[in-house]
C-alpha cells in the first residue's frame, strides 16, 4: 500500500492550479484541505463535487477591457 503525505499531495492540487490545470481529489479530507488552501491564497476555482470526488477548475482572471483597449478593436 502507498502512502502519501497529505501535505505534498495539497501542494501538487494547488501547483496545478496555479498553473492553470484541473485537479481532482477523491478523499474527503483532501478535498477539505485544498478548499481551505484555495480559500486561504484566493485562488479562483470552480467546483465539480460530487459523491465520488471533486474536480477543482481553475478560472482566469477576468477583467472588462478599457475603454483604450475597445477602440483599439
Amino acid at each position: 500500500m502507498l502512502i502519501m503525505n497529505r501535505k505534498r499531495m495539497v501542494e501538487d492540487k494547488l501547483d496545478r492550479l496555479t498553473k492553470g490545470q484541473t485537479a481532482y481529489a477523491e478523499s474527503r479530507e483532501l478535498i477539505r484541505l485544498v478548499k481551505r488552501e484555495i480559500q486561504n491564497r484566493q485562488i479562483p476555482v470552480l467546483m465539480d463535487e460530487t459523491d465520488s470526488g471533486c474536480w477543482f477548475i481553475p478560472q482566469k482572471n477576468t477583467t472588462t477591457p478599457s475603454d483604450e483597449q475597445l477602440a483599439q478593436m
